[in-house]
């Protein structure tokens, strides 16, 4: 079987919303001065993906996806703003290439003779172990 390798899917910085807020956490007089975090916002609708992608997309049951279809992005994972603000940019990437792929059809397939004979004897093993409990009758002597 021959595997197909799809583009990645490169979202245009004209789409998205790019804003310096301050960093949660320690850090000391750093963090209480400067913006240094990045909040990104990405309307999905109002986007030029493809239509099938945008579904795929909003079908996704992720937390940064919000009703409306807007995906938000907190980083603050370094020091400065412009490293936050190419790592959300990076995450909002893999966020959109991990729905760029449709996923396969199911095929659905039959159980095997074998599987079908273990699942019926430990039926009659669990059917045996029951029927042990149960209380015993004095016969006649």
């Amino acid at each position: 079987m021959r595997r197909v390798m799809q583009a990645a899917i490169t979202i245009a910085p004209e789409e998205v919303e790019l804003k310096a807020i301050r960093a949660q956490g320690p850090g000391g007089q750093n963090v209480n001065k400067l913006s240094s975090a990045v909040q990104l916002r990405f309307d999905v609708g109002a986007s030029s993906l493809p239509e099938d992608l945008k579904q795929r997309l909003l079908a996704l049951r992720d937390h940064r996806i919000t009703e409306d279809g807007v995906v938000l992005i907190k980083a603050q994972s370094h020091r400065s703003q412009e490293l936050n603000r190419q790592d959300a940019m990076r995450r909002l990437e893999d966020l959109v290439n991990s729905v760029a792929r449709p996923p396969r059809k199911r095929r659905p397939t039959k159980p095997t003779l074998a599987s079908r004979r273990r699942r019926l004897e430990g039926k009659a093993e669990r059917a045996q172990v029951k029927a042990a409990r149960a209380r015993v009758h004095r016969s006649t002597w």
